[in-house]
């Protein structure tokens, strides 16, 4: 239960550390009404039901000749710290909000991987693939979504530094069978970082990608073509 606070806890410190070295905040996304989560048209008949493992995830994930021009993977670097605490939600602090495991939900077979684009650091997108059974997939997102989006404004203080973070629950695209779409604001020393996380499912893969909100809108459908299509 613990871990599974650590999608809130991953995005707070990638937002951490781009409002370390950022001069702006990067485009927002859609200004639009928070609505709740919107399920998209169904797998076809058939879809595997069986978990992928983290190999075979691995496997799926986007790569720069996916992206195109202007993207260059991030070197991975590790994420885990052990003095991050969320505070004002309760939801999410119920979860485990001391935790600050290292940035992935938990479910047992995982891969993720990160771009930045044109070089920027305001400017990046990441994305994770997750396998387990589709009822374990779906009723875990919930969770941690409805927890975050649940809390319009609390604060993640990582080590002695505190980040004010606001969310926003948005209309989620009709992809997959089920999708789950927010966006948070990270505000700390005076400057402000968005990022907007997109989530989908289909069948026992769950797709997130994270980011820039216009580079998540453009590559969101792309990962979850290439995630899906080697059952």
């Amino acid at each position: 239960m613990r871990r599974r606070t650590t999608i809130a806890i991953s995005l707070a410190l990638t937002a951490s550390a781009a409002l370390s070295g950022c001069t702006g905040s990067p485009t927002t996304g859609p200004s639009g009404s928070a609505t709740t989560t919107a399920a998209g048209p169904a797998d076809p008949a058939g879809a595997a039901s069986t978990p992928v493992s983290s190999a075979a995830l691995g496997q799926r994930l986007l790569t720069e000749a996916d992206l195109g021009q202007g993207y260059t993977r991030k070197p991975e670097r590790e994420s885990r710290r052990d003095d991050v605490t969320v505070i004002g939600c309760p939801a999410l602090e119920q979860l485990g909000g001391d935790a600050a495991a290292g940035g992935s939900l938990d479910f047992p077979n995982k891969a993720k991987t990160a771009f930045t684009y044109n070089g920027s650091a305001g400017s990046e997108v990441s994305e994770e693939l997750y396998s387990d059974t589709p009822d374990k997939l779906a009723d875990g997102t919930k969770k941690i979504f409805d927890a975050m989006t649940g809390c319009p404004v609390y604060q993640v203080v990582i080590g002695s530094r505190p980040v004010k973070v606001t969310t926003q629950k948005l209309t989620a695209p009709a992809l997959g069978e089920q999708a789950w779409s927010q966006l948070l604001s990270f505000t700390a020393g005076g400057q402000e970082s968005v990022v907007k996380q997109t989530a989908v499912r289909t069948g026992s893969v769950l797709v997130v990608v994270a980011g820039s909100p216009g580079l998540v809108d453009a590559q969101v459908e792309r990962a979850l073509g290439k995630a899906s299509s080697s059952r």
